[in-house]
């Protein structure tokens, strides 16, 4: 089933403004927090919204896929990088996916009572 992306935008615009009433604080120190990078712009809202989408994907954050990949677009992002940008995220949650299995086997080795490898 495909979502409906541009209406949850909307839905969780409405939801953050509603949480900005409740807890003004916490979302204008969001909003500091997300705009640091722009300040050198050293890297360009085009390729910070290619790096968001990629943390949103190994994050599994549908609110920050939407927002980062309608900001990617607007910001002249084509489909062929995001798709790239993409595959650095499932290379690298592939990559972190096989380094953590290490971190298990060592501890299931400590806890057997077999030596353990060196950290």
């Amino acid at each position: 089933m495909m979502m409906d992306w541009d209406g949850y935008r909307r839905q969780l615009t409405t939801g953050v403004t509603e949480m900005g009433q409740l807890s003004p604080g916490t979302i204008r120190g969001y909003g500091e927090l997300s705009a640091a990078g722009e300040k050198k712009d050293l890297l360009g809202p085009k390729v910070r919204e290619l790096i968001a989408l990629a943390v949103a994907v190994t994050t599994r954050c549908d609110g920050c896929i939407t927002f980062h990949t309608e900001a990617a677009l607007r910001h002249g992002a084509s489909r062929d990088e995001i798709a790239e940008a993409l595959g650095v995220a499932i290379a690298l949650n592939a990559g972190a996916a096989l380094v953590y299995s290490t971190r298990v086997m060592d501890a299931a080795k400590a806890y057997s009572g077999a030596p353990a490898a060196a950290a």
